[in-house]
């Protein structure tokens, strides 16, 4: 595994980082220990879809329905959500902390023929150098990140005035700490053990006042929630544990 470079850790867990990137080859395997992430990956882009489509007017079941979209995806890791989005038709951009995860995207991007784009960067370096995106994508970033307001601070800029976010991550609750954390690690070890800190996990009202302070509203919060029945995940009102949230930026 290639060193960490100091200049691209930022607000970036280096202790995290180097967790993901030690596996960027098994990004794309559905049974390896990124498949929490393929399990949930439908209902995140349909989630992300369903705002997307209400929010910029677009037809949801059109061929391309986010056609005309320029998407930002922080924290895209091996490019799950990046794939599918540009699938739907999105421009996709694609920036991670880790270098082995990018190239890990990249291949697979290759292999699939999707025309994405990825860097080997944290939003705070590339908010110096880009312009701003349609949508700013922060999925299962947050709770990964060493100072989340300097984090938001970065991921907001780079919203378009009009531009919209959508984000997930996991509540810092006694219900959280028994299942993402004890459960999900120790007991059922769907997620390696380190994978969370339980400190840094996120209430709704904390990103609500942090989005806020940068001209970013909520206008929807929905829970993910486990169905031990089917082995599936549900939306849910049920924000105890992993939770969805779509902003908007002021014009």
């Amino acid at each position: 595994m290639a060193a960490i470079q100091t200049e691209t850790q930022g607000t970036a867990s280096p202790q995290d980082v180097v967790q993901f990137t030690s596996i960027a080859d098994n990004w794309w395997d559905p049974k390896s220990e990124f498949a929490p992430l393929h399990a949930i990956n439908p209902l995140r882009v349909s989630y992300i879809k369903e705002q997307l489509c209400a929010y910029f007017n677009k037809g949801l079941n059109a061929e391309l329905p986010l056609k005309g979209l320029n998407i930002l995806d922080i924290g895209c890791g091996g490019g799950l959500l990046c794939e599918p989005l540009a699938q739907l038709g999105a421009q996709v951009m694609g920036i991670d902390a880790g270098y082995e995860n990018i190239e890990a995207a990249k291949v697979h991007a290759q292999e699939m023929d999707l025309n994405i784009t990825y860097r080997h960067v944290l939003p705070e370096q590339f908010v110096k150098e880009q312009g701003r995106y349609d949508v700013v994508v922060n999925m299962e970033v947050l709770e990964h990140v060493t100072d989340i307001n300097a984090f938001l601070h970065a991921s907001t800029a780079l919203v378009r005035p009009g531009g919209a976010m959508a984000l997930s991550t996991i509540n810092r609750t006694l219900k959280s700490l028994a299942l993402a954390k004890i459960g999900a690690e120790y007991i059922l070890r769907w997620v390696p053990i380190g994978t969370h800190n339980w400190h840094q996990f996120v209430q709704p009202s904390e990103l609500a006042s942090g989005l806020r302070a940068h001209g970013v509203h909520i206008k929807d919060l929905c829970g993910m929630v486990y169905n031990p029945l089917d082995g599936g995940w549900v939306l849910s009102n049920d924000l105890a544990v992993n939770y969805l949230a779509f902003a908007a930026k002021q014009e």
